[in-house]
């Protein structure tokens, strides 16, 4: 595996991580059908709460010198952790840095885990059921919850699963 590095990003990260956003939501819009604001934008909402709301953290993921992509982790003290948002760019995939980052930061915050992605995001189930396998064993549940506020789409499939608390 390359050189990989998961780090939280801080405000000196932060728009090295917005234009990682765009390629991110740009993916999104496949499995979405949502077009990009008049500025060519898209919805930031969780961008701006991942470095604004101290019950979330945003980590970046760096191969070498280069930035690979990002993890938004919100629920820091809910009963479980959400990666709300996860992002590898595309000449990343495929090489584990996926994988590796998110054992890393589920590591560092132990206890109940939930990640959602689509159904018709044929990579991603297979990357989340593979994620969740790796570090959980068979201790995993999926499950379909509609998306809030958007009748017109098909649910989104949550996978749940609980990485260990360090040993003493």
């Amino acid at each position: 595996m390359p050189d990989v590095s998961v780090r939280l990003a801080g405000i000196a990260e932060r728009p090295v991580v917005e234009r990682l956003w765009l390629m991110f939501r740009h993916d999104l819009s496949e499995f979405d059908g949502l077009l990009p604001h008049a500025d060519g934008t898209f919805r930031s909402d969780r961008l701006h709460m991942a470095f604004s709301d101290p019950d979330w953290a945003p980590y970046l993921l760096t191969c070498g010198d280069s930035p690979a992509g990002f993890a938004f982790v919100r629920g820091l003290t809910a009963p479980a952790r959400v990666l709300n948002s996860f992002f590898v760019v595309r000449g990343a995939r495929r090489t584990g840095i996926g994988m590796h980052a998110v054992q890393e930061i589920t590591a560092r915050h132990p206890g109940p885990w939930e990640v959602a992605f689509q159904d018709a995001n044929v990579s991603a189930v297979r990357f989340w059921r593979r994620v969740a396998t790796a570090i959980a064993g068979d201790a995993w549940t999926e499950e379909r919850r509609p998306v809030p506020g958007r009748p017109d789409v098909p649910p989104d499939a949550w996978i749940s699963f609980d990485t260990p608390l360090p040993a003493k």
